[in-house]
């Protein structure tokens, strides 16, 4: 028995199955990851700053580039790789309860995969949202402004910094989707971490309070991480190959 096949069988014997996605499983989408060899902040360090709030809010400049950025971008054109099908076929079977996702390009959500079940941890490009009074719209309204000629949009409720809906460095996480994450971690019997380096806190806490409760750990990653030695199974194959096997077994 190969450990596809071996991970399918854990996943049919389980109760409860939660999943960890990172950007791995959408580099098979054309999405680039950020820390891996050719990943978008090893190759340009100044790209990590430009993420971080404090910079974005205080630097009217950097939101002026992000605006056009998000103008010439194709992240909205990127379909859902067959990683993120498979994803959304395990939860069909009835053997996902949830899906907890790194990502921001919402792919999981065009697989199919349900909004119930997926925590976007990172947040969402698809929105833009305020920074003073939380106003949240489809970030489109805000693009389409741009268009027209307005390079740093501000609220149209309140006048504030618009950014979109995504979780910037020094910004904190929603704490409803970490809570729901960390129960969901926490009561499962099998934790699926896939295409994500387990570097990136407190995410990566997730998967060592499911072996703290007892959950069986199984990593799908090109590289090493940090839980490998702690992991029934480490796969280190193509997500896109191995994932749709494994839940094809199911």
């Amino acid at each position: 028995m190969d450990q596809a096949e071996q991970v399918a069988g854990w996943i049919r014997d389980a109760s409860r199955v939660v999943a960890l996605t990172g950007a791995g499983i959408s580099t098979e989408s054309g999405i680039p990851d950020f820390r891996g060899p050719q990943g978008v902040w090893t190759r340009n360090p100044e790209a990590e700053r430009n993420a971080t709030l404090q910079h974005y809010l205080a630097n009217r400049d950097a939101r002026v580039r992000g605006w056009q950025n998000r103008l010439s971008s194709t992240l909205g054109e990127a379909q859902p790789n067959a990683g993120h099908l498979a994803l959304a076929e395990l939860e069909r079977k009835g053997k996902l309860d949830t899906l907890v996702t790194q990502n921001v390009d919402g792919l999981h959500l065009k697989a199919g995969t349900t909004r119930e079940r997926l925590i976007e941890i990172h947040g969402t490009v698809r929105d833009s949202m305020c920074m003073r009074c939380g106003d949240r719209r489809p970030i489109e309204h805000a693009l389409d402004r741009v268009r027209a000629g307005e390079d740093d949009p501000p609220c149209e409720r309140c006048g504030g910094i618009l950014k979109s809906a995504t979780i910037s460095f020094g910004q904190d996480l929603v704490r409803e989707d970490l809570e729901r994450a960390q129960t969901a971690a926490m009561t499962c019997d099998l934790f699926l971490a896939i295409g994500t380096t387990l570097t990136v806190y407190p995410v990566a806490y997730l998967p060592r309070m499911a072996l703290d409760h007892r959950a069986r750990l199984v990593i799908i990653n090109a590289g090493e991480t940090p839980f490998d030695e702690y992991a029934s199974a480490v796969i280190p194959e193509q997500i896109g190959s191995v994932l749709p096997r494994i839940v094809a077994a199911v």
